[in-house]
């Protein structure tokens, strides 16, 4: 329900913004930006989901409780540090993994331990983005500046 509420808002939001614009030029120019927009994102949005909704059915539970479950320590964490950056796609994918984690008996922080690891250190958002747009010497102080933040969340996480 609350991603319905969270969606209305969004929409009533763009069409307020809409109607702001100045003129029927610019208004006619956004909509074919947010169409392109739609038509390029629409696809891989489907199909990432389609994936990680397949990967959930695939996930056997007993091993993820094994590895991901209350039992995990140190040793989960680690792998959940691994993992994340070895994610392919972006968000719809990353989160529909930890949601069938979740669903397949992984604790909260070990989900949240593997999302913060992706959202920080994405191999290929890394590869294609930092890399290129920053430079190697402040990406890479980027990394190292972030190390720590997994294990820390990880921590908070589990007294949490």
């Amino acid at each position: 329900m609350n991603i319905l509420i969270g969606t209305g808002f969004l929409g009533a939001v763009a069409l307020w913004l809409y109607w702001q614009l100045p003129n029927a030029e610019w208004r006619r120019a956004s909509f074919a930006n947010a169409w392109r927009m739609a038509r390029f994102t629409a696809p891989r949005i489907l199909v990432a989901l389609l994936g990680a909704g397949f990967f959930a059915e695939l996930l056997p539970p007993e091993q993820v409780r094994a590895v991901f479950g209350e039992g995990a320590g140190l040793s989960g964490v680690l792998l959940a540090i691994a993992l994340g950056p070895l994610t392919p796609g972006g968000a719809f994918v990353s989160f529909a993994v930890g949601a069938a984690a979740l669903k397949a008996g992984a604790t909260s922080s070990m989900v949240v331990t593997y999302v913060t690891s992706w959202s920080l250190f994405s191999a290929s958002r890394f590869l294609a983005y930092e890399l290129p747009l920053m430079g190697r010497q402040q990406a890479f102080r980027r990394l190292l500046l972030c190390l720590p933040v997994p294990f820390v969340v990880a921590g908070a996480a589990h007294v949490i």
